[in-house]
């Protein structure tokens, strides 16, 4: 286990240190740290926006190791609703994302849904789900869906 992975698995306390660990490692573009975020199971699984599903670590791994050849992903968490239980945690967070444009520095926002089970190695993450990408940051949640799916 390397050293970026030590202090990942240190930070294991809580389902929000992992996932503070999880945004400051893509910040950084550092694919270890990312990765030891990741729950070791077969199962787990990351839907980027517009992307298929990822399933399993090392296509997920691959997917971060190819954006990252891109350089890091400057993408802060914010507006972050929690579901808690004892062994289970399900973020939604609004991912202030700063992208490169003919213009310039541009942010865009992106709503995702992280999900972290406690593991016998701590918190981990156990899926990543982001939806499209916006130019404007979304109101906040309405109360009355506007659409039937």
């Amino acid at each position: 286990m390397s050293k970026t992975q030590l202090r990942a698995a240190a930070l294991g306390g809580t389902a929000d240190e992992i996932e503070a660990a999880f945004y400051e490692a893509l910040q950084r573009g550092d694919i270890d740290a990312l990765m030891a975020c990741w729950a070791d199971e077969d199962e787990v699984f990351c839907v980027h926006p517009g992307g298929p599903r990822l399933v399993g670590t090392a296509a997920i791994r691959a997917a971060f190791e190819q954006m990252f050849s891109n350089g890091a992903i400057h993408a802060t968490p914010a507006r972050v609703r929690r579901i808690d239980s004892l062994a289970s945690a399900v973020h939604n967070v609004l991912e202030r994302i700063e992208v490169l444009t003919a213009e310039g520095a541009r942010h865009a926002f992106v709503l995702a849904t992280n999900v972290y089970h406690k593991t016998p190695q701590g918190w981990r993450l156990v899926a990543h789900h982001a939806s499209p990408g916006s130019a404007r940051e979304p109101d906040e949640t309405l109360d009355t869906p506007q659409t039937l799916h």
